[in-house]
């Protein structure tokens, strides 16, 4: 059992011991830490202290579980000269990140099209297990959606310019060069531009339930009653491929010597194939802005066909899985740091964070705050964080009665296979109004609104 010394309620440190450069601060209650200790989360986090040029503490947000390399919910920040990329801090589904609309309807509106509605969502957006989606690129154009990311379908018609001013850093992480990144990725990625995936990933028809602070949600255009639209997916096969690639890049040249655990595997930020990763990482999040972009899309002719006046406003699109650099204060000073956020979003004070929950359960909108840049990095949770493996989930799970459950509930479902129900189950996730809360009382996410599911579009 690793030994943690309790900070406050909220707050657990991992002392500086052994091949730790710094510390690893948990954030969590009793309740998440039980789940955390249940897996290698802490283990992760404290070889994550072991890494070269990292800064000031490594990170466990509330909702952190067992990952490759880094826990999911892991965030560290690296010296530029002296430290490190790798890319276990990112993860495979790079940019997996989720956006929220806003509508001008209500649940009562909708009501009697909500099944109609869902299941034209579901014909209209693929999803699935290598789905392909229903844009047809030549391998020029690919790359220049890996290049400008959301800019590429907005310039296409696939939106309007204000949706790039509410996507984290405009739908375009700067440094992307499609030329870092494998034929093999852009092969896996070409048929699948718009296309939601499978696992995790969703598409959700929500109604607001409950404003915790008025004044934000109105700046926002959040209102009680309000129908919302969340969408959650990544780079698809690109940026799996892109994180393979690199991996087996680092393995080779670098080798394992000094390191806790091999899917650490990393390289200087200031090497070549740091800088190569970086650029490659920057192209499937570019890839992955321009899928979610072109999601909404669709998702915005699917109302207008049911509902003719129907407006669906942008509020924010974040991402979760991505390395940047930054600024921050270390040590009393400013600094350019890189930051990896591995199943985290950023919290930027004032700037909108989207923590959806597992399917079935509520999910929330809250903004950043000053005191998540002072202690987080400028990070919180991403999602309620897994509990139970997707194997575990099968063994015990039947999709059917999740099914049956959901309906009970007033929520329609979709998707397409029972298997894929059950791997995602809502009690194989943690609780996500306890994530939630400790994001809250600690204050390094500010809660704005929660909204519950009417209709669900799995992947």
């Amino acid at each position: 059992m690793i030994e943690l010394k309790k900070i406050s309620n909220y707050e657990w440190k991992i002392e500086k011991q052994g091949a730790m450069k710094v510390p690893a601060i948990v954030y969590a209650s009793e309740k998440l830490l039980k789940d955390m200790q249940k897996d290698n989360t802490l283990e992760q986090i404290k070889n994550v202290a072991t890494l070269k040029g990292i800064l000031k503490n490594a990170i466990c947000l509330p909702d952190s579980h067992c990952g490759y390399g880094y826990p999911i919910g892991g965030v560290a920040a690296f010296d530029i000269d002296e430290g490190v990329i790798s890319p276990g801090g990112v993860g495979y589904d790079i940019n997996c990140g989720v956006r929220m609309l806003a509508t001008n309807l209500t649940k009562k509106e909708i009501e009697s099209k909500k099944k109609e509605l869902i299941n034209q969502i579901f014909r209209d957006v693929p999803s699935g297990v290598g789905k392909a989606g229903v844009t047809k690129l030549s391998r020029e154009e690919i790359k220049e959606v890996l290049e400008t990311g959301s800019k590429w379908a907005v310039k296409k018609g696939y939106g309007i310019k204000e949706d790039l001013e509410k996507t984290e850093d405009n739908g375009c992480i700067k440094g992307a060069n499609a030329n870092d990144v494998s034929s093999r990725a852009i092969t896996r990625g070409l048929p699948q531009l718009g296309s939601l995936g499978a696992g995790n990933h969703f598409l959700e028809i929500q109604e607001v339930d409950e404003i915790y602070d008025k004044e934000i949600a109105k700046v926002l255009g959040i209102e009680k009653g309000q129908v919302t639209v969340m969408i959650h997916c990544g780079s698809r096969g690109l940026g799996h491929q892109v994180a393979s690639d690199y991996i087996k890049a680092m393995e080779d040249k670098y080798g394992f010597a000094n390191l806790p655990d091999r899917e650490l595997i990393n390289a200087p930020i200031k090497s070549e194939l740091g800088k190569k990763y970086f650029s490659a990482m920057a192209c499937a999040a570019n890839f992955a802005f321009c899928n979610r972009q072109m999601i909404m899309s669709w998702v915005r002719d699917c109302f207008k066909k049911f509902f003719p006046n129907a407006k669906l406003d942008l509020v924010y699109d974040v991402a979760h899985n991505i390395a940047k650099f930054e600024t921050h204060i270390i040590d009393g000073k400013e600094k350019e740091v890189l930051i990896c956020r591995k199943g985290a979003t950023r919290s930027f004070e004032n700037i909108p964070i989207i923590i959806p929950g597992s399917m079935g359960t509520s999910s929330y909108l809250l903004v950043g705050t000053k005191t998540a840049e002072e202690l987080t990095f400028g990070s919180t949770a991403h999602g309620a964080g897994r509990v139970s493996s997707r194997s575990k989930a099968l063994r015990e799970i039947r999709g059917e009665d999740i099914k049956n459950q959901l309906e009970k509930q007033g929520i329609e479902l979709k998707a397409n296979s029972w298997k894929s129900i059950a791997e995602e189950a809502p009690q194989v996730y943690k609780d996500i109004d306890e994530v939630v809360k400790v994001s809250n009382e600690l204050g390094i996410g500010k809660l704005v609104a929660r909204v519950r599911p009417l209709a669900v579009m799995k992947g």
